[in-house]
C-alpha cells in the first residue's frame, strides 16, 4: 500500500490532468453530447467529483456538507443503490449548472479531500485508501472518455474543428511486416494476483487451458483495412455475424467511423482536425463487428482475451500512451506494437471469472452488472494513462461501439 503523501500527490496530479484536458475547450464545447454514448465534458468533470463526494466524503467525514444536494441526482451515472439519476440521453440538455459552477464544485471537493488526507496521516485506513485509489482510477477512465467524447462531438460539426493544433506528430510512412508470436498449448494463470490496485473484474486469478496459437506483433493498418474495403468487404454477407450484418445495413456502414472520402483518397477526423489518412498507421475506431469481419476476410481470427493477456504478459507496458501526446495511433516500430495505440478487440464476451465477487455495497455496481452482451478489449490506447494499465486489465464495450480508440490484432491456431 502506498503512503498517504504519495496518494495525495497522485490525487493532485490526476485531478489536475482532467482540467488540463479541458483547457483547449471554449465554453460552448463543454455542453455538447453528440450521441447517447457520449457525455458533455462538463458532466464528466462533475461526475468524477461526485464519485469522491459520494463514496468518500459523505460516508466518512461527519462534518462534510454537500456542495449542492441536486448534484446527487444530476451527476450519478448509473448507481441504482445510491438513488435516482438524470437520464443519460438528456445530459446534453443541462445548460445549468454552468461551467464555472462545475469548476467551483471540483475545487470544493478537492479542498474536502485535502482534509481527508490530513485525517489519514494521523489515522491510516486501508479501506479509505483503497476507495481513493478506486476514485483515481475511475477519473483516469473518464480522462480517456473525455477525449473520446470530445473527438466525436467535434466530428459531427461540419467545420471539423481541431481539439488541439499543437499535438505531437510522427507521420511514419513505413509498414513493417507482421511477425507472429507463438504460444504452446498449456494451462496458464489468467487474471490479477498481487497487492497493488486492480479492479474486481480482473480477479480471481484462475487456471485456463489454451491450445497452441499465434498472435500478430502489431495492429492492422489503415492500408490493410483499405484492402478489405476495396474488396467489397462491407458488401460480403458471409463475412459478417447476423447481428453485425443487420447493424451494418441499418446504419449504412461503408468504412471506419472517422474516415471521409476525398476523391481517390481518404481523410480522417482526428483530435488535430481533419487530416490525410496515413495508410501505415493502425486503423482505429473499429467496432467488434468490423474487427471480426476483417479477421474472417484475412483468413485469421481475433484472439481470445486469455490469449491476449498471455501475449501481453511477455512485454513491458510501454508504447504510445496519453503522455506521448499524439492522441492518435502511430505506425508500429519494427519490434512490434503491444501496449498503447489502440485497445485490441478480443473474441471473448465480458463475463465473470470463476469465483468472482464484486466489491461490497454500491461500489459493486462499478463493473459486475455490465457482464452481459459486451466484448473484451485489452492493451490500452493512445489516450490511456500508462500507469492506469496492467496486462490483466479488462476493458469492455458493446460489439457495435466504435467511438472508443479500438483496433484489430489478428491471431490463428498455430498449425495454420
Amino acid at each position: 500500500m502506498q503512503t498517504i503523501n504519495t496518494l495525495r500527490q497522485r490525487y493532485q496530479q490526476i485531478r489536475s490532468t482532467s482540467e488540463k484536458i479541458c483547457t483547449p475547450l471554449i465554453t460552448e464545447d463543454y455542453q455538447i453530447q453528440s450521441i447517447l454514448e457520449t457525455s458533455p465534458p462538463k458532466w464528466h468533470l462533475a461526475h468524477i467529483s461526485w464519485f469522491f463526494e459520494t463514496f468518500l466524503l459523505i460516508p466518512n467525514q461527519t462534518s462534510y456538507k454537500v456542495f449542492q444536494s441536486q448534484y446527487q441526482i444530476l451527476f450519478n451515472s448509473y448507481y441504482e443503490t445510491i438513488g435516482k439519476f438524470h437520464p443519460r440521453a438528456k445530459r446534453g440538455l443541462l445548460a445549468r449548472p454552468s461551467v464555472e459552477e462545475i469548476y467551483a464544485y471540483r475545487s470544493y471537493i478537492d479542498a474536502a479531500m485535502e482534509n481527508l488526507f490530513d485525517y489519514l496521516i494521523h489515522q491510516p485506513d486501508e479501506k479509505l485508501m483503497f476507495f481513493i485509489e478506486l476514485g483515481l482510477n475511475h477519473e483516469q477512465q473518464h480522462q480517456e472518455l473525455l477525449l473520446m467524447d470530445i473527438k466525436h462531438n467535434f466530428s459531427v460539426n461540419p467545420l471539423k474543428p481541431a481539439y488541439r493544433q499543437d499535438l505531437a506528430t510522427n507521420n511514419s510512412q513505413i509498414s513493417h511486416p507482421i511477425t507472429w508470436q507463438t504460444h504452446n498449448a498449456g494451462i496458464y494463470q489468467i487474471g490479477y494476483s498481487g497487492s497493488e490496485f486492480a479492479y474486481d473484474n480482473e480477479s480471481p486469478q484462475h487456471p485456463q487451458y489454451l491450445t497452441s496459437f499465434k498472435i500478430a506483433n502489431r495492429l492492422i493498418t489503415n492500408g490493410e483495412y483499405l484492402g478489405f474495403i476495396l474488396d467489397q468487404g462491407y458488401q460480403q454477407v458471409d463475412l459478417w455475424l447476423a447481428d453485425a450484418w443487420a447493424h451494418l445495413k441499418q446504419h449504412n456502414w461503408q468504412h471506419p467511423l472517422y474516415w471521409q472520402p476525398d476523391g481517390d483518397n481518404w481523410l480522417e477526423m482526428t483530435l488535430a482536425g481533419l487530416v490525410k489518412l496515413n495508410l501505415h498507421a493502425p486503423v482505429c475506431h473499429i467496432s467488434y463487428y468490423e474487427a471480426d469481419a476483417y479477421a474472417r476476410w484475412a483468413e485469421k481470427r481475433l484472439p481470445t482475451e486469455a490469449e491476449l493477456e498471455l501475449a501481453l504478459s511477455q512485454h513491458a507496458i510501454a508504447g504510445n500512451f496519453f503522455a506521448q501526446d499524439y492522441l492518435h495511433p502511430q505506425a508500429a516500430e519494427k519490434s512490434g506494437q503491444w501496449y498503447g495505440d489502440l485497445w485490441t478487440w478480443s473474441s471473448s464476451s465480458y463475463q465473470a471469472y470463476p469465483g468472482f465477487k464484486p466489491l461490497a455495497g454500491s461500489a459493486g455496481e462499478y463493473n459486475g452488472k455490465f457482464m452481459c452482451q459486451q466484448m473484451i478489449l485489452r492493451g490500452g490506447s493512445c489516450v490511456t494513462s500508462q500507469n492506469h494499465l496492467r496486462n490483466s486489465y479488462r476493458n469492455f464495450f458493446y460489439p457495435h461501439d466504435r467511438w472508443q480508440f479500438s483496433g484489430i490484432r489478428l491471431a490463428s491456431d498455430q498449425n495454420i
